[in-house]
């Protein structure tokens, strides 16, 4: 497969992200399936450290997804193994063998539990993962670890990626400084429901893994949960929060809501957040980022789901990929989701422009003056219901030409 050319909406550069206390990295070529570049990422963790997840609600989870969501319940994690271009999805006991071997091995290589030791994978489906590239690799790997490398593990987790995730930011429990940093990947196949994707945060903050647990899906439902490029749900989508403990000593905190956590909780949602963007502006062959704001629902989850509806309607996002204000389709899109809307009451805007209010277009509305917004790299689409108070932010990007050609062309 060709390297697809790196995406127009990419940020100019991988961010500069300190280290994280209790945090090792190191990347290998151990040629799970690229031949020329690190696909194997292995993390070491600080004893003690607590861990967080959220994953996939596919009904079809790959042998990974098993493995962490079995022992996500115990709370402490020891390292994280990543493998990118094998998914280790719908390949039996074979599949669930590879997990406990890898597993086992960075066990044996770090002196910790199996149970210690989370797994993800992405990639194809239905492959058979060569796992024993992966532990012969495990030696290099414990020489390879170092603080930092967050750019080169960021990298070694990406498929179809054209361009490596990562961002991080620091606040204060107690008055003491932490920091959150974090990694992702995802290009494609893309519609979270749980999670999404596969995506690795650290934090050197010292919190018991049921509060990071709450700390997680929160921030997890304002990010990760309201993006979406295609529509389909992941079977590997994994999302894992680490706290190594390691950083400055603060006091013990034990609920989700002590007022002391409210700058980490700003922290956590504006790294995932940052994360969850960064996809989107990877869509396999995006060329616009749009931005889908839906007010006046009869809840928040309602105005989600109705906000996901648009974003994933191939008629919506193709009308953007032609630069086409079709109002229109928007329209059937709040229709077809089934959520409570008031027709009569319903209100678009595009750019800023009012098109349509009280159940048809307005007076006097120049589709020229949406020519130069919809010609630009960020659409902005408003759409106001009209039944309660719900609202809700989603992002997504459009559907190109690009988007068939990568897919067409993935396993080879």
């Amino acid at each position: 497969m060709a390297k697809a050319p790196k995406s127009p909406l990419a940020p100019k550069r991988f961010p500069a992200m300190a280290p994280v206390a209790g945090v090792e990295l190191a990347t290998i070529a151990a040629g799970v399936r690229y031949k020329t570049r690190a696909d194997v990422t292995l993390a070491k963790l600080a004893p003690g450290t607590a861990v967080a997840g959220v994953f996939t609600q596919n009904r079809m989870p790959g042998a990974p997804v098993d493995w962490c969501r079995r022992h996500l319940a115990q709370g402490g994690a020891r390292a994280l193994i990543v493998k990118a271009g094998n998914a280790n999805v719908f390949t039996g006991r074979a599949g669930a063998e590879a997990v406990e071997e890898t597993a086992a091995a960075v066990a044996r290589t770090l002196r910790c539990r199996p149970a210690e030791v989370f797994v993800a994978s992405t990639g194809v489906i239905g492959e058979f993962l060569p796992h024993q590239r992966v532990i012969d690799a495990l030696p290099a790997l414990k020489a390879g670890l170092g603080p930092g490398a967050w750019n080169k593990a960021a990298r070694a987790i990406c498929t179809t990626d054209t361009f490596p995730k990562g961002a991080s930011a620091t606040a204060e429990i107690d008055g003491k400084p932490v920091t959150i940093a974090g990694i992702a990947k995802g290009s494609g196949m893309i519609a979270p429901d749980m999670a999404t994707m596969l995506a690795f945060l650290f934090t050197d903050a010292r919190l018991p893994a049921p509060l990071l647990q709450q700390l997680l899906e929160r921030a997890n439902a304002k990010s990760f949960n309201c993006i979406t490029v295609d529509g389909d749900t992941s079977t590997s989508d994994t999302v894992l929060l680490f706290a190594t403990g390691r950083g400055p000593r603060h006091e013990t905190v034990e609920s989700a809501d002590d007022p002391r956590l409210a700058g980490f909780a700003a922290a956590l949602d504006r790294v995932m957040t940052d994360l969850a963007h960064q996809v989107v502006r990877d869509g396999e062959g995006a060329e616009k980022f749009i931005t889908i704001t839906v007010s006046g629902a009869k809840s928040r989850q309602s105005a989600r789901r109705i906000g996901l509806a648009i974003a994933n309607s191939p008629l919506v996002k193709t009308a953007i990929a032609g630069n086409d204000a079709n109002w229109g389709r928007i329209v059937m899109a709040v229709g077809k989701a089934g959520e409570p809307a008031d027709r009569d009451r319903l209100r678009v805007e595009m750019g800023g422009v009012l098109i349509a209010d009280a159940g048809g277009p307005v007076d006097g509305y120049d589709e020229s003056a949406l020519v130069p917004h919809m010609q630009g790299r960020a659409i902005d689409i408003a759409v106001d219901v009209g039944v309660g108070r719900g609202r809700a932010t989603v992002w997504t990007c459009d559907l190109t030409h690009g988007y068939i050609a990568i897919n067409a062309d993935y396993r080879s």
